[in-house]
Parts: structure tokens; C-alpha cells; sequence
């Protein structure tokens, strides 16, 4: 009971000292609002560029020529089967030669009259069209096909495909390091805020270590109000960023620029606002955590 009273006693006193020094809470809380409005906007440019980047690696695919003596059905099942069983293969198409041939005459009109004259003598393989989960599997994927019984060989694209797949990698990487950076801007913003707001109480502070207070019963109620800063900090970013996005996927109809596929308004922005919220709480949290502590070691 005693640890009960206690817990919200504190919290009782960081919202009265929220309200007590009312300018210094909102010139924190304005510093929350700008750095997760920043990371909230970044987030969304990042997230959006991610599901783009997954679109692409999904669409790239491995090519599996069968050998021409395989020609039993149950036997290019098993194959089958092989392959969509290896570690990081999403699905397998198989097409017939006469489907690759039909394909090749699709893909390249302008060589049909010449291609047809081959049409009874068909040079194209049976082949399995392999998609991948993730395009960092490509070349262990590749190896374990190559494997199978009956695979004659495996074509990847070549060095382009890889090369794209790095820029694809590191696009999404960067913005991921980017957004931990606006983050870490938003803590040492509010640090130095609550720095200052600790320094104009330290005659509070002063007279409650005097009467014997220990540094977490002093601490606790700035924590406090930093979680509270950060909570009333983040509103305002997440209203933003929700009537914006739920607007652009209004206008564009979920397609930018006409090639440009944006992730579905539900649930992303549900799961975009609480991720705010909860960094909102977390800056607010370690950017008092780490002003009031640094005081109260300076002034023991």
C-alpha cells in the first residue's frame, strides 16, 4: 500500500509541476512536437519507400532451365517441391517451352516471323520462374537449386540484379539510421530544456534533499513530467501526419504519380501513431532521466 500512495503521489506532483511551471513544460513539449513531426513525416517517406523497395525485390526472380531428357510430370512435381522447400523461396511457376517460347514472341514481336521458324524444333527449356521472400537470398537460393536433380542451369540476371538489390538494401538502412538520428535529436532537445527547468527548482531540490529525500524520491516526479511533456508533445505530430497521409492517399488514390503504390492508410498510420506516442513518452522519460540525474550528481 505504502509503494502504491507513493507511485501516485509522484505522479500527482509531476502533473502539479507541469503546471506549476506551465511556459517551461510547453517550451519542452514544443521541442517534442517539432522532432516527431520531423520523424513522423521522415517515418512515413521511409516506410513508403521500404514497401516500394519490397515491391521490386519481390518482382525479381530466379529462371531454372529443366534438362531436356526430364520430361515425366511427377517427376517435375518433385522438383517442384524441392525448391519451393529451400529456405527463403516464396512461390514457383512452371512453364511449359512451348509457354517460353510463346513468351519470347510476346516479350520480342518484331523477331515472331523468324522465331516461328523454329517452332517445330522448339530450343527453349521447361522452366520453374522462382520469386523470393527477400532478395539477400538470391545467390544461397540459386546454389540450392542448381543442386536438384535435373535442373539444367540457373539464371540470376547477372551482377545488375545484385547491384540493385544493394541499393535497395542500403536505401532502406539509411533511412532506418536517419530516423534513430531525429530521435536521438528529440532526447537531446528536451534535455537541455529540462535542464533548464530543473536548474530554476533547485532550491525545491535543495530543501528536499535536506529533509532527507533520496535521489529516486527526487527523481520520480520529473520523470514524470517528462513522460507527461513527451505524451502532449506527440499529439499534435500524430494529428498532423494522420490528416495528411489519410489526405495524399485521398488525392492520389493510393498511387503516387501514377506509378508509385503508398501503403494502405489502415493500419499503417494506426501503427505510425503509437510508434509516436511511445517515442514521445520514451524521449520525454530519458531526456529528464538523464538532465536530473546529471544534477543531482553534480550538487551531491
Amino acid at each position: 500500500m505504502r509503494f502504491i500512495r507513493r507511485f501516485f503521489r509522484h505522479i500527482k506532483e509531476g502533473f502539479l509541476g507541469v503546471k506549476r511551471h506551465f511556459g517551461m513544460a510547453v517550451s519542452s513539449a514544443s521541442a517534442v512536437t517539432i522532432t516527431l513531426l520531423l520523424v513522423g513525416v521522415f517515418a512515413v517517406f521511409a516506410y513508403n519507400l521500404s514497401y516500394l523497395t519490397q515491391e521490386i525485390e519481390s518482382s525479381i526472380s530466379l529462371v531454372a532451365l529443366i534438362d531436356y531428357d526430364v520430361t515425366d510430370s511427377g517427376v517435375i512435381n518433385n522438383m517442384k517441391n524441392d525448391i519451393i522447400s529451400i529456405e527463403g523461396v516464396d512461390r514457383v511457376d512452371y512453364r511449359t517451352k512451348d509457354e517460353e517460347f510463346d513468351f519470347y514472341n510476346e516479350t520480342y514481336p518484331d523477331m515472331v516471323e523468324f522465331s516461328e521458324l523454329y517452332r517445330d524444333d522448339n530450343p527453349f527449356h521447361d522452366t520453374f520462374i522462382v520469386y523470393l521472400n527477400d532478395g539477400s537470398t538470391l545467390s544461397s537460393v540459386k546454389n540450392s537449386i542448381a543442386k536438384i536433380n535435373g535442373i539444367d542451369s540457373v539464371e540470376d540476371g547477372g551482377s545488375n540484379t545484385y547491384t540493385l538489390i544493394n541499393i535497395l538494401h542500403a536505401t532502406r538502412n539509411g533511412g532506418g539510421v536517419l530516423i534513430l538520428a531525429l530521435i536521438g535529436l528529440a532526447v537531446y532537445l528536451i534535455y537541455n530544456t529540462i535542464k533548464i527547468t530543473i536548474a530554476t527548482r533547485k532550491d525545491e531540490i535543495w530543501i528536499m534533499r535536506n529533509v532527507g529525500a533520496r535521489n529516486g524520491y527526487i527523481r520520480a516526479p520529473f520523470l514524470v513530467e517528462g513522460i507527461i511533456i513527451g505524451i502532449f508533445g506527440s499529439i499534435i505530430p500524430i494529428a498532423i501526419i494522420i490528416y495528411l497521409y489519410y489526405k495524399l492517399h485521398e488525392i492520389t488514390g493510393g498511387v503516387l504519380a501514377g506509378v508509385i503504390t503508398l501503403v494502405p492508410v489502415y493500419p499503417f498510420i494506426m501503427y505510425l501513431s503509437i510508434g509516436l506516442l511511445i517515442i514521445g513518452v520514451i524521449v520525454g522519460f530519458l531526456g529528464s532521466y538523464i538532465s536530473v540525474c546529471k544534477y543531482l550528481r553534480l550538487t551531491r
